[in-house]
């Protein structure tokens, strides 16, 4: 099973919408039996708060199904468990770096490294936009698929 964790700020806007953008994903491309996602928080500021309306809001406007998620933190245990930690701007990478410390065996990366346009995924509990932030992360996810599918040698089935 092929582990993968979001990261952002408070983990109720851009990490739970990657973590079920990238279920979604696994889902249609016949690989929800060899990939597992999840999402975490760098601060301590959300933890147990749910995701943020407006991630659930454009989540069920793009038919992206959602499970309950409750905000929780980053631990450096996690950086043995997960083969890919994913943060969503350069500041959540600071962070997740002191965090995890050097003993990480997972694969530390930006999610929008990913694309042709590498760059921070903005946080759209300052900028309202979650369009804008929908689809920089859906544009990151279907970047990292295709990624794991060549790391590990994965096929699309349908």
């Amino acid at each position: 099973m092929i582990k993968i964790l979001f990261i952002c700020h408070g983990n109720i806007c851009r990490s739970p919408m990657a973590q079920f953008v990238f279920q979604s994903l696994a889902c249609q491309a016949g690989l929800e039996d060899q990939i597992f996602v999840d999402s975490a928080a760098t601060s301590t500021e959300e933890i147990g708060n749910p995701v943020h309306r407006g991630t659930r809001r454009i989540l069920q406007e793009k038919g992206i199904p959602m499970k309950d998620h409750r905000a929780v933190q980053l631990t450096r245990s996690d950086g043995k468990r997960y083969d890919y930690l994913v943060g969503m701007d350069s500041w959540n990478m600071r962070n997740m770096a002191r965090i995890l410390g050097e003993n990480s065996r997972g694969e530390q990366l930006r999610l929008l490294d990913l694309t042709e346009e590498a760059r921070d995924v903005a946080d759209p509990w300052y900028t309202g936009d979650f369009e804008k932030t929908y689809q920089d992360i859906d544009a990151g996810c279907r970047a990292l698929l295709d990624k794991i599918c060549r790391d590990h040698r994965l096929y699309i089935k349908s």
